[in-house]
């Protein structure tokens, strides 16, 4: 099976937003998208990458976050119509959210009135819903929702949420020691046995960058905790628009953890140009990978020969 990843599309509508919607944290990111983002990020990158998604034979598609600039209802509106042209539907697109996405408190609800579907539970993976004492703990805005678990073929996507609203000049995130312990539980569950087990987060779990305290994983040490007792057969994340790989130790050996560049980012700086990356599985492995990169002048995706790979 295929299976493609992208991230950090930062789609941007501001219809109907008013002045005083701004009066938060929100006014930061509306200096930086007057002064760089929003020169750089370009929602026909997306168009375009949804018409190639469509002609790849994918059978799942994971988006790790960050759809939004601001968090607007606007936002994420605009972004699901882009989304519902893909032709697999909401069963097998899964979307997490990022840190853009909760830019103020009020981004966790749009997030889920708009893509509740994408990030829906299989079933018989639905978690019960937790006390206030272990909703405390878990420190997330749904725990009855995260971690998401989709099994689909050879592959048992595991999404977590580290989406939350953060202090200003900041863009952190935090599994949550509910989540940390549903994700233990998880990886162990015999029913998975055989399956990609793919482990899906917005913030970089692994290296330098999720050490920062200002944009980093807060709790990246309990999740390399978990990752080493349990293990993973792949780690995919974004929030860093770079092309990244690190490693954490599982019980069987290294997992590898793959960072994606932004699918939508266009600067004339070949490393960082929109990319999406397709998984290969078969027979309960990962045998295969490959890269895709927009060409903004043709307005095509292709196959991307370099594999640029950011340093930390």
């Amino acid at each position: 099976m295929r299976v493609a990843h992208f991230s950090d599309l930062h789609l941007l509508s501001l219809d109907g937003v008013k002045k005083l919607q701004y009066m938060n944290k929100r006014w930061i990111g509306a200096m930086n998208l007057l002064s760089n983002r929003g020169r750089h990020y370009h929602t026909e990158a997306f168009d375009d990458m949804v018409v190639d998604l469509n002609a790849q034979n994918i059978d799942h598609i994971v988006c790790t976050g960050d759809i939004t600039n601001l968090a607007f209802a606007q936002e994420f509106a605009f972004a699901k119509v882009r989304f519902d042209k893909l032709t697999l539907g909401p069963s097998n697109i899964t979307v997490l959210p990022g840190n853009h996405d909760s830019y103020v408190a009020e981004g966790a609800h749009h997030y889920a009135e708009a893509f509740g579907d994408y990030y829906t539970p299989d079933a018989d993976w639905a978690w019960p819903v937790p006390t206030d004492a272990r909703r405390e703990a878990g420190d997330n805005k749904d725990e009855r929702a995260w971690p998401l678990v989709r099994v689909r073929g050879d592959l048992a996507l595991i999404g977590l949420s580290t989406s939350r609203k953060t202090p200003w000049f900041t863009a952190w995130g935090r599994v949550g020691e509910l989540q940390l312990e549903r994700l233990r539980s998880v990886l162990k569950d015999p029913r998975l046995a055989g399956k990609v087990r793919m482990v899906a987060i917005h913030h970089p779990p692994a290296g330098p960058r999720a050490k920062s305290r200002i944009r980093g994983l807060r709790d990246f040490e309990a999740f390399a905790a978990v990752i080493k007792e349990c293990g993973a057969e792949m780690i995919i994340h974004g929030h860093e628009h770079r092309n990244m790989f690190e490693q954490l130790p599982g019980p069987a050996g290294l997992v590898d953890v793959l960072g994606v560049p932004s699918g939508t980012y266009e600067a004339n700086k070949p490393e960082r140009t929109a990319r999406y990356r397709i998984f290969e599985i078969s027979n309960g492995r990962i045998i295969g990978q490959a890269m895709r990169v927009w060409h903004r002048s043709r307005s095509v995706f292709e196959h991307d020969s370099t594999q640029l790979i950011a340093t930390a």
